[in-house]
């Protein structure tokens, strides 16, 4: 007896060395004090493939992991439309996840007019020290109800990558803070006749990016975020004349020939690889294109060349995203608390620091950041940032998935002639006034 009695004591004893070793303190009660175990979390984000943040992220849950002894089962993607069809697919299923960090415009109103995802509000009544660290009036309030549902971590901008390789053989100047719309243009033409790709862009997949510039071209920071009313009001005259451009980009040949099939990703393989010159993404490419590379002093970023009302030096940018814990986790003990501790892990100011580098924050103390530390990549980004003259968040963003159809689902009808622009922004504007959606 007093042989078994030993061996529970040390079976006790080991259980409870690995207890410790798999979770804090903070993580083994509920707020009510109730014991928890090791927790496995559902969480979808947006940092991946190319994503500048995508190992940043993939280190980060590997941490906290060890640290409390809980799982992740990560289901992130790349933000292309067939990823946001999933998201809304897998709320309408009942199978969302427990955190999802997402944008918190237009694309979460359904998880927000559902009661799916939980206000901060809410959260602080029984955490009140939730997202202390952040600014609420920049954490991005919903557009349903003014209330903030979601703790943002790292800005955006988005600007126009360049390959210099390509220009240096194409025998043409990079674009600067005063290259116009027309000169960009002439450059492209040369870029061609010198047998390269000008712009790298999928616009079966990805149309958004030249989609907001070309239409931000006729408006201003101001009027660049109103959505049209109609056809011949100010914002739909710059819709119709935005998405024309677009049209006269693939008519003139400055996109790769496949831009009507290829995905995302072989394009911006292309632009990689040194066969196309010029790239519009985001602050998320910046890490994309390092890992991508030996050679990052090989590419820069600088402003989108424009015309008409705006200034090339007018970028669009914002902090559009953040972190959400949906309904049906919040209502679970466990899990409730696991996912209070991850968000609040991941948003510390110095994870937000590491996300964030050369983009902006809702962070009451602002981001850290030891610019000897960044790619020459980076820098021009922070410097393209720091020369802005206007900044307007995404259009796009103030409306739906399904709403979007006519526009991005239809690109290469439109491009190609098959669908009139005017018919397709007008089927736009109905959708968006009467609230319906495009199946």
């Amino acid at each position: 007896m007093k042989k078994m009695l030993l061996v529970l004591l040390a079976g006790v004893a080991a259980f409870s060395l690995a207890a410790c070793k798999g979770a804090t303190a903070e993580t083994t009660q509920t707020p009510d004090g109730m014991p928890i175990g090791p927790v496995t979390l559902n969480v979808t984000t947006t940092f991946a493939g190319e994503d500048t943040n995508a190992q940043h992220y993939q280190e980060a849950i590997a941490e906290w992991q060890a640290e409390t002894g809980n799982i992740i089962n990560d289901a992130s993607g790349t933000v292309v439309e067939t990823f946001k069809a999933r998201i809304i697919s897998d709320f309408e299923m009942g199978s969302e996840p427990d955190i999802l960090f997402y944008f918190n415009g237009v694309d979460s109103n359904p998880f927000v007019e559902g009661g799916k995802v939980v206000s901060i509000d809410e959260i602080r009544s029984v955490y009140p020290d939730y997202a202390s660290n952040m600014q609420d009036s920049m954490m991005g309030a919903s557009m349903v109800d003014g209330k903030n549902y979601s703790v943002p971590m790292n800005g955006y901008w988005e600007g126009l990558f360049v390959n210099k390789q390509v220009c240096e053989a194409a025998g043409v100047e990079i674009p600067g803070p005063n290259t116009t719309w027309d000169e960009f243009m002439e450059i492209c033409q040369k870029v061609k006749d010198a047998g390269y790709i000008p712009i790298a862009a999928s616009f079966a997949e990805v149309p958004h990016y030249w989609f907001e510039f070309c239409i931000y071209n006729y408006l201003e920071s101001s009027s660049h975020k109103i959505l049209p009313k109609a056809i011949d009001d100010e914002q739909g005259m710059a819709w119709l004349n935005g998405i024309t451009d677009m049209k006269m980009l693939y008519e003139s040949g400055y996109l790769p020939e496949n831009t009507l099939s290829a995905t995302d990703g072989e394009t911006f393989q292309l632009f990689v690889d040194s066969k196309a010159a010029f790239l519009i993404d985001g602050t998320w490419k910046v890490g994309g294109i390092e890992e991508s590379t030996d050679n990052v002093d090989n590419f820069t970023v600088t402003y989108v060349p424009a015309k008409d009302n705006r200034k090339s030096t007018d970028i669009i940018g914002g902090l559009s995203s953040g972190w959400y814990i949906t309904k049906k986790a919040w209502k679970d003990p466990e899990k409730q608390k696991a996912c209070v501790d991850f968000i609040t892990y991941m948003t510390t100011d110095d994870m937000v620091t590491k996300f964030a580098s050369i983009s902006t924050t809702a962070l009451k103390n602002g981001t850290q950041v030891d610019r000897s530390d960044l790619s020459s990549l980076a820098m021009a980004g922070l410097k393209m940032v720091e020369g802005a003259t206007g900044m307007s968040s995404a259009v796009q963003d103030q409306v739906t998935q399904g709403q979007r159809v006519p526009i991005f689902n239809a690109m290469p009808d439109i491009v190609t002639g098959k669908v009139e622009v005017v018919d397709a922004v007008a089927q736009f504007i109905d959708l968006i006034s009467t609230g319906q959606e495009e199946e």
